[in-house]
């Protein structure tokens, strides 16, 4: 998996580097597919933003979190981010189960 975190206004400092890293560590124990993922951090007055742009085989995933708090919107796009690959890696696999792969098949 290739990581990419990049910053708008703000310096991306080694412990938000590896915060980041260790929540989107979640996202590989769920789904090993996961080719690229490119994080953007943003500060806009007040608000904190984080936007993520996952890569898979076949699809593309975003997902934005705004928080008042840097680590509160990372764990709130990490929560997102999970169910989105989630939601991904079921439908695969329901379409894999009925385009009539052999091990799948009856016998009658």
């Amino acid at each position: 998996m290739n990581l990419n975190i990049s910053g708008h206004h703000i310096e991306v400092t080694p412990s938000i580097r590896d915060y980041v890293t260790a929540k989107l560590d979640r996202i590989t124990r769920h789904f090993d597919h996961v080719i690229d993922v490119n994080v953007i951090l943003t500060v806009e007055k007040l608000a904190q933003k984080i936007e993520a742009n996952v890569h898979v085989r076949g699809k593309d995933i975003f997902v934005q979190s705004e928080d008042a708090d840097m680590y509160a919107a990372i764990d709130s796009l990490a929560d997102k981010l999970d169910r989105q690959i989630l939601k991904h890696k079921e439908r695969s696999n329901n379409i894999n189960r009925q385009s009539g792969a052999v091990k799948h098949q009856t016998s009658e």
